[in-house]
This record gives structure tokens, sequence and C-alpha cells, in this order.
């Protein structure tokens, strides 16, 4: 783990300090310097600040700058909004106009000079709000909010504008939300709804909404932030902020781009420590939306892969629709921590139940079998001919009377059940009113998550409208689908906040007598030879094969009596990227005269390729093994990721490979070991041993403390092979390719 000892890596204690998110500290962090402490060895923050919203979306003052009430103009809809808004809410409003002296009716200041106090909050209706901005540094006003767009999203040149709006703000001390925004932040939001809300973030307003309006639904909103460009404030600030509110059960995101991506990783996990949920649509799965996400948000999207990665590693919850991450936040934000992972499925068809009992287990959801007691138990109230062992299936008539509540309490009682689904495939009246109530009413007196899946698609029946809707414990989808991944999201959450542990607090912070050794190696903007690549391993503590460079076929021969038969001959040179497709390795070699031969091979075909070497490796033959490979690079987004997969010549063509975000720890690493789709050939397959996990294990983990010592500094690094040898013997590198930045 990262904390731990690995060769000359030394160990770091924690420490409890806060920084300010981003790529550099701030100068002070409350009211102190930032101390060297407060970041990781590649200079990276480690903590950051809670930033301090609440008079952004609750001011008790307000100045609308650019306010109008004439027909017909843009601004003048937005004013009646606020005017609308802070008539709710009881927040003074301040209309700010240099030719008109009142707008709808409340008295206007011709500049913000003349603002008979110190607001909260400024809204900026005006097409340039960069001498606004200006105007405000003096007045101390806390939160601006620009609606303009025509910045990054434009291109170069409103990205140039952007970054002139950008430092007027940090210039001015205020929080600015946009430019690029609305009003979403502004909305009439229901008070008569309690339970935990949901928060929601959008950088695209439409997108958010389908969320906003599960109002409707009876489900509870409590704040609704629309990021636009994100000039200063970002998803980041609000994701850490809202997994500090005490209402807040679950947060939503809409995600175009990640302005820092250690800032948002942060906050993730500031979400995780509190066990918050997040649930995020993160645009750029494909290189058509990554494009119009760009030019939407002038946000870098991130490579996807590291991206998913990145969500995955801190539990945020990536999902694909709209209609997702509305059903997914519902249910996250109702259901109560599971008290078991097995799931009922409970229909009044045998047809309806089997179908949906295997998409639940398909997605990964743990259907156990109920015991005998349980199931004759439900056989006294459904016929003995139907199958009650999970899926359970009453039959349809037990649900019209008294038998229906009972049949649902039996399973919700039984210790292996934590989650119950119901499909309702269409309305049958008044049996399935009578079914509905039964569900509502053993939802109220269960901590057990009981959600129903009404097929109709008509959706205005008293059932569905009146009963179901009308609970605030059941979780109601429209969908098969989304009610199954929903139930998997609920359970992972759970899963992943039990017993985390933030990396970030194990994270090194001073370099190891390895970064010095390995600094020498480097060579910026060059690729290492292979030789040069296994010392920068060595140094770090990474086994290699005996071997000893030769620039003589003479050498190569008594190179390979100290190395020992079966040897390996190879071409080592800077410019050699893939020495096999060259005709430049040699194996199995057995004696002097195969040696000799395969030096003079070697060199004639470099010499013909032009290709300039520093030498022939001479190498021990390592054989039995599961060959892998282990890399670092570096990522625009995020800075140095970590790659493992299975290795060898076809890597590029199986790219079965999983990445990391450092910093992480060993579990975090065996994780990556199960997501591979040959991760079997580890556990041993056709007789073959089970190959040495740990050993695998501890490469990764000093590769990752390489790239977070040198990671700004290496390009690129793969080790491949990694020949993983059998349990208790280790793993050796049997090739490497470095290079630098």
């Amino acid at each position: 783990m990262l904390g731990s000892t690995h060769g000359t890596l030394t160990t770091d204690s924690r420490r409890g300090r806060v920084v300010a998110c981003g790529e550099q500290p701030a100068p002070a962090v409350h009211g102190r310097p930032a101390e060297p402490d407060d970041l990781d060895v590649s200079g990276r923050p480690l903590y950051c600040d809670v930033p301090d919203l609440d008079r952004l979306f609750r001011p008790e003052s307000l100045a609308v700058i650019g306010a109008s009430d004439a027909e017909g103009r843009p601004n003048t809809g937005i004013t009646r909004r606020l005017v609308d808004w802070a008539g709710r809410t009881g927040a003074r409003l301040h209309p700010v106009h240099p030719a008109r002296p009142s707008v709808f009716g409340i008295p206007c200041v011709p500049s913000v000079a003349d603002l008979p106090e110190q607001v909260d909050l400024a809204v900026l209706l005006v097409a340039d709000p960069l001498p606004v901005i200006e105007e405000l540094a003096g007045t101390k006003v806390k939160f601006a909010v620009v609606f303009a767009s025509g910045f990054a999203e434009t291109g170069e040149e409103g990205a140039v504008a952007q970054a002139r709006l950008a430092a007027a703000v940090e210039r001015s001390g205020l929080r600015l939300l946009g430019p690029n925004t609305n009003l979403n932040a502004f909305e009439r939001f229901r008070d008569d709804l309690d339970g935990p809300a949901i928060a929601l973030i959008t950088q695209s307003g439409h997108q958010g909404r389908p969320v906003f309006a599960l109002q409707e639904l009876g489900v509870r909103l409590s704040h609704w932030a629309p990021t636009g460009n994100e000039a200063d404030l970002t998803t980041a600030d609000f994701l850490s902020y809202f997994a500090e509110r005490p209402e807040v059960g679950v947060i939503a995101a809409y995600v175009e781009g990640i302005k820092d991506g250690r800032a948002f990783l942060l906050a993730a996990d500031r979400a995780a420590r509190r066990k918050v949920p997040v649930v995020a649509v993160k645009v750029g799965r494909t290189e058509a939306g990554a494009r119009t996400a760009a030019s939407h948000t002038g946000r870098l999207t991130g490579a996807d892969a590291v991206v998913d990665a990145a969500l995955r590693q801190y539990g945020v919850i990536r999902v694909d629709g709209l209609d997702e991450l509305q059903d997914t936040a519902t249910l996250l934000a109702r259901a109560r921590p599971p008290r078991a992972d097995g799931v009922v499925v409970y229909s009044i068809s045998g047809g309806t139940g089997a179908h949906v009992a295997d998409l639940a287990a398909g997605a990964g959801l743990r259907l156990p079998v109920l015991s005998q007691a349980r199931q004759a138990e439900l056989h006294q109230w459904i016929p003995g001919y139907l199958s009650v062992a999970n899926p359970v299936d009453s039959g349809g008539h037990p649900v019209g009377d008294e038998r229906g509540r009972k049949i649902i309490d039996a399973i919700l009682d039984d210790p292996s059940v934590g989650v119950l689904i119901c499909p309702v495939t269409g309305p049958f009246p008044p049996l399935s009113d009578r079914l509905a109530q039964d569900l509502v009413d053993a939802a109220e007196r269960t901590d057990k998550l009981v959600c129903v899946v009404w097929g109709s698609p008509v959706g205005t029946e008293r059932a569905y409208r009146e009963i179901l809707l009308g609970s605030s414990r059941v979780v109601t989808f429209r969908t098969v689908a989304n009610c199954v991944s929903a139930v998997r999201a609920h359970l992972d959450h759970h899963r992943f906040v039990t017993g985390y542990r933030s990396p970030f607090d194990e994270a090194p912070r001073t370099p190891s007598p390895s970064s010095r050794k390995a600094r020498a190696l480097l060579r910026p903007g060059q690729q290492l030879s292979e030789h040069a690549a296994k010392q920068l391993l060595r140094a770090y503590g990474i086994r290699v094969p005996r071997e000893q460079l030769v620039t003589s076929a003479a050498a190569a021969v008594r190179a390979a009596g100290l190395v020992g038969y079966p040897v390996v001959m190879k071409a080592s040179g800077a410019r050699i990227a893939h020495k096999s497709e060259l005709g430049l390795v040699r194996i199995g070699l057995t004696s002097a005269s195969q040696v000799r031969d395969a030096y003079r091979e070697l060199t004639d075909i470099a010499r013909y390729e032009d290709i300039a070497l520093d030498g022939v490796l001479v190498c021990q033959m390592v054989e039995r093994g599961v060959e892998m490979v282990v890399g670092a690079s570096h990522d625009e987004l995020f800075g140095p990721t970590v790659t493992l997969g299975l290795g060898g010549v076809l890597v590029e063509v199986l790219r079965d490979t999983a990445v990391r975000v450092p910093p992480f720890g060993e579990e975090q690493v065996r994780r990556m070991c199960a997501e591979l789709r040959g991760r079997a050939l580890l556990d041993g397959v056709r007789g073959r041993p089970p190959a040495d996990l740990d050993a695998l294990v501890e490469v990764v983990l000093r590769v990752q403390r390489m790239a977070l010592e040198l990671g700004d500094e290496l390009a690129e690094l793969d080790v491949n092979p990694l020949m993983v040898l059998p349990r208790g013997q280790g793993a050796v590198a049997l090739d490497a390719l470095v290079v630098c930045r």
C-alpha cells in the first residue's frame, strides 16, 4: 500500500490539513500558509476546502445589473423571474440600470456604486461582464452570476475572453457562477416534500429538467447548480458543498467536462467519506460526444477510459441516460442502508417473474433461493403448484384479499432478503390497486427496499398516480432495466462506502531515495534503451532478469556463461520500440556457437535498418508464468495514470486492461485484476499453477510510486511483458519501454 515500505520507498504519515482545490495550492488556507505536507509527492493537493455557498443559493440581498421591464427585451423575462423569486424567499432585490428610475415598481439605482447596501449576490444581465466584475471588486459582494455566452464554448478567442474574466474574478475576491449559465439556481423548489433531497449539478441547464421535474412525482430537490463554463466555481466546488449539507441524500450531476481532475476527485472523495452517493451522466464516451461537449462548455472531456476508472475509484455511479439519472438518484435518496444484498422478485405471473429475475441476475444481483421453511410459509397462501423459491409467483388471485399483504410481509421478513422487486406489467383493477396499496403499507413498516416496476404505458392509473407515487418509501420505475441498474447501484454504493478509506490520507508526500537514482537515468525528450529502462525499474525495486550488455560476440559468450543457459539475446538501443517485429530478439539459445551467431545476426539487422545500438543484451530466460503489462502515462486531465493488463506481443490486439488514477492502494490493484477478462489466467488454468498475485500487486504499487514521483517527467512507461511466476516466486520485468517528456 502507499503508506507501507517498498524496498527503498519510505513510509509517510497522515496529516489532517486542508488546502484549496486546484493544481496549485492557495497561498493561505484557513488563515495559514499552505505547507508541503498539503501536497503529494507529485505536487498535487491532498485536501480541498468546502466553499461556503449558502449566500449564493439563499441570498438575503441581491442586485440585478442590467435589470429591465421593457416589453420584448430578453432581460425583462429574467428580471421578472428574479423579482418573483425574491418575493417568495424574502430576499431584498435592487435593480441596477443607468437610465431607469424603477423596474417593476422597484426603485432602480444607476450603478453598482450606488447600491444602498452590501449585497450577497450580483446577477449580471450584461453582454460584457468584465467591467462590472471590476466594479464589484470594491463592494465586497460575495457572489456573482454571469449569463452571457460567447466565451470558451465558442473557441480560442472566447477562451481568451474567459481567462480575462476568471483573472478579474480572482482579483475581486468574489465567487462567480458561469458564464454561459442560466436561472436554474433560482427555480421554485417545493417545500412540502420531506425525506433526503437530491442536489442537482448540471453544465447544461436543459439536461437537468427531467431531474427537476421529479418534484411533481413527490421527490424532494434542495438545490440546482447550473455551472455553465465554470470560469470560477466548478462542479467540484458544488460536489464538496452538497456533500456537507445535512438535507442532501444524493447528488445528481450532468457533466460535460471536468476543469481540474484532482479537484474533482477530492470532491468525490469528500462525498465518499460522508457516504453521500453521487450519480452522474458524464458526456464523452464517444468521439462525437466528446467533441460536442467541448464545443458546448469549453472543458476537457478527458480520455474516457481514464475518466470512467477515476469515477469508479471514488464511488461515483456513472449512468448514460437522463432517465437512469432520475431513477437511480431517486432510489438512492429514498433507500435506507441495505440489511442484506439478496433480491427477491415477486409477481402475479410466472413468465413476468422469470423474465425480471433473468435480467436481475444478468446484472449481477444476487437472487437467493428462499429456505424450505419460507417456501412452506408462502404456500399457505399460494397454490402448491406455483414456484415460490425466487422468483415468487402468486398466481394473481391472492393479491385481491388479505393473503396479498401476508405474502409481501413474509418475503420481507426473510433475513436473506434486502430488496423486493415487484413488476406489474399492466393494470388489472381492482386487484392492481390492492397490490399497490399492500406494497406501500408493507414498505412503511420495513427498512428494506421495496421497488415496483409499473409497466403500463399509460401512467394515468389510480394505482400508479395516487397510491405508488404518493408513497415516499416505495420506489417506482417505468422500466425493468432502470430498476435493476438502480438497485445494483444502491447495493454497490453501500459496499463501497462501508469501511471506505481515503487514498489521499495515505498518499506519499516526500520523495523516496529511489527517485533520486531514477532521475539520473532520465533523458528529457528521449526514449531510453531497454537496458536503461530496466535500470530505472531496478531503482524502484522491480525485479528484472539477470543480464549483461555486451558489444562483441566474445563478450556475449562470456556473458551467457555468467547468466546461465538457456539465454535470450536482444538488441538494445534508444530508438527501438518493437524489437520482435524487427527480428531483434533471439530466445532459447543453449550454446556458445548459437550466442555468437545471434550476436552477428542482431547487429547485422540493426545496421541494415539503420538503428543505433548501445549493445546487445544477454538475458536470463524466464519461461513459466503469466505475461502481464504494467504501464504509466500522463493524462491531460488527471496527471499520472497506471494501467494493468494482459501482456505479451498481443497486448494491442487483446486490449484487456484496467486503469487507475493515483493515489490508490492495494485493494484497488486487486480490483484492477478482477476487472480483466483474462483474470482466470492468474488463478491457474489447464493445470497451470496460480500466479503470484501478491507480487503482481507489489509491482503495480511500485510503478504507481514511480508515476507519482516521475510522472511529470515520464511520457510513457511500459513494462511488457511482466512475467508473473507461480505463487511465491515473484514477478520479473522481461522488457520495458520508457519515453521521457
